[in-house]
C-alpha cells in the first residue's frame, strides 16, 4: 500500500471501473488500481482496513456467505478450517467504510464441477444473503479458485451481477469482458520490487503462461476425476458436488 501511495496509484473498486467503462464516462483517476480481498475473513477488519484507511484506500471484498458468523470451514483440507470468518454486524460495519462487498458464492466450491443448479444456487444464494445483510444491491462477483465456464458466467450474469473477477495472473484493461476479470496474485513473498514490476507489465507473460497450463482441459479433468472420488459433501444440510472442503 506504500508503493502505490508513494507512485501516485488511486484505488476504485470493481463495480467504479466497469460502470465507468459502461457508461462511456472519462471518471477514472490517471493511475487506477483495484484492491481485491477474497473469502471474508476476520483479519480483514483487524489488519487490512487499518492500512487501508491509513492510505484513504478503497477495495472490494468478496464474500462466501455460508461462514458468515463462523470459521473457513472450506480449508479443513489445508488445515485452516478454523480461521475466524467475518460476522454479519462486522460485514456491515466494513461497507460503511466505503469499502464494496461482492458475491464469491455461498459455500466456495469449484462452481464448474457442480450441475448447473446447484452453481446456480450457489451464485444467487450468495447475492441474495449479501443484499439482506447489507440492505443494499451487490454487483460484484469473484469465481471461487478462479475457476468458471462461459455457462457459469452466464449465470452470475443472469443473477444480476454486473461484472466478476477470476485469477488469470495478468492485468485487465477496459477491453477485458467485466465477467472474466483478470488479476494478479500478490503473495506474502512478493516484494516491493516485483511487486512494482507487476504493475508496470513486466513479467506479466511467464504468469499468463502458467495460468493457461492449470487452465487446460487436461487439468479440469483430473479435477474432475478427484471429485468422482467424493463426489459430495454434506455442508449445513445442504449437498454440494464438488465441495472443497
Amino acid at each position: 500500500m506504500s508503493y502505490l501511495d508513494a507512485h501516485g496509484y488511486t484505488p476504485i473498486t470493481v463495480t467504479h471501473f466497469v460502470q465507468s467503462h459502461a457508461n462511456n464516462v472519462d471518471a477514472l483517476p490517471e493511475r487506477p488500481v483495484i484492491l481485491t480481498f477474497d473469502d471474508g475473513f476476520a483479519d480483514f477488519l483487524t489488519h487490512a482496513i487499518p492500512i487501508l484507511q491509513k492510505y484513504n484506500f478503497t477495495a472490494t471484498l468478496y464474500v462466501s456467505t455460508a461462514f458468515l458468523d463462523g470459521t473457513s470451514l472450506w480449508l479443513s483440507r489445508e488445515g485452516e478450517s478454523k480461521r475466524r470468518t467475518l460476522t454479519r454486524d462486522e460485514l456491515r460495519q466494513i461497507d460503511t467504510y466505503g469499502i464494496e462487498c461482492g458475491g464469491h458464492s455461498h459455500h466456495h466450491p469449484q462452481l464448474d464441477m457442480l450441475p448447473p443448479h446447484v452453481a446456480q444456487e450457489e451464485i444467487v444464494t450468495c447475492k441474495d444473503s449479501l443484499e439482506q445483510t447489507l440492505g443494499h444491491q451487490v454487483y460484484s462477483f469473484a469465481y471461487p479458485f478462479g475457476y468458471y465456464t462461459s455457462q457459469i458466467r452466464q449465470c452470475v450474469y443472469a443473477a444480476g451481477y454486473t461484472s466478476a473477477c477470476a485469477v488469470r495472473h495478468m492485468m485487465s484493461s477496459e477491453q477485458t469482458d467485466p465477467f472474466a476479470l483478470a488479476r494478479l496474485w500478490v503473495k506474502p513473498t512478493t516484494t516491493p520490487d516485483v511487486f512494482g514490476q507487476l504493475l508496470e507489465g513486466v513479467g506479466q507473460s511467464a504468469l499468463q503462461t502458467f495460468y493457461l497450463q492449470v487452465r487446460t482441459p487436461v487439468w479440469r479433468a483430473i479435477r474432475r476425476c478427484s471429485s468422482f472420488v467424493t463426489p459430495y459433501k454434506w455442508v449445513e444440510g445442504v449437498t454440494v458436488r464438488g465441495y472443497n472442503m
